[in-house]
């Protein structure tokens, strides 16, 4: 496990609670330490390799950590999202992970769940097989490969199994984001799509056949901004065109 760096604020622990708490999230220690632990090996890794335009960790802390543990409770929320996209065996891919975001926060906050990271630069993936080895996080799984919406998965994708559930943060437009995903989803996956402004153009392209389920507000702890998680789902078993 690997100890809170120095990178980090001292005040870095509390903060993590007060933000779980007003998100109403219960999290073990040893988890929150593991989410410090992600990002102060972010940091490190930041200051040779630039991963995030994001430099001071204590920003790190909102912008990366909060920002995605806001997702969690709407994830789980099988009301508002159509079932629980965290439960235990779920199968969840982070398309274009960068610094492992919201990859490693998912794993860490749903152990049962499978996350495979998949990012195109070489840099990006190397940090989160890192991640894995120094957090002992058994269930993130880091893949170097380019994502193709009208061919065959790369040989580092080809084992993977049907995926359950494709995020994405920040990543492109949703048709890409989807298009990208569709190879490597299983028959009845979803995908969700961490945004800021609710992107009203990208919602009309959507391709044939996908649905927006859900568009949740998201207010992230210690943020001043609008931020927006989409859910979709496809209308209908058939692939798309």
């Amino acid at each position: 496990m690997s100890r809170i760096g120095p990178s980090l604020p001292d005040d870095a622990p509390a903060r993590l609670a007060g933000a779980l708490s007003a998100l109403g999230l219960s999290l073990p220690d040893d988890r929150q330490r593991l989410l410090l632990g992600h990002l102060a090996l972010l940091a490190r890794w930041n200051a040779t390799h630039n991963l995030t335009a994001v430099r001071d960790p204590a920003e790190m802390l909102v912008q990366h950590c909060f920002d995605c543990l806001a997702v969690i409770a709407p994830l789980r929320d099988a009301a508002r999202a159509g079932r629980d996209h965290l439960a235990d065996g779920a199968v969840v891919l982070d398309v274009g992970s960068g610094g492992a975001l919201p990859g490693a926060v998912l794993a860490i906050c749903a152990p049962g769940v499978q996350v495979h990271c998949v990012d195109a630069v070489a840099k990006k993936a190397a940090f989160a097989r890192q991640l894995r080895a120094e957090l002992g996080l058994s269930n993130l799984h880091a893949h170097h490969a380019r994502l193709w919406p009208d061919r065959p998965p790369e040989p580092a994708l080809r084992d993977l199994p049907p995926v359950t559930l494709a995020v994405s943060r920040a990543f492109g437009t949703l048709a890409e984001f989807i298009r990208l995903s569709l190879p490597l989803m299983a028959e009845q996956g979803a995908w969700a799509a961490m945004k800021g402004v609710l992107p009203e153009p990208e919602l009309r392209e959507l391709p044939e056949g996908v649905n927006l389920s859900a568009a949740i507000t998201l207010a992230v702890p210690q943020m001043d901004a609008r931020r927006h998680l989409l859910l979709l789902q496809r209308r209908s078993a058939p692939a798309l065109a």
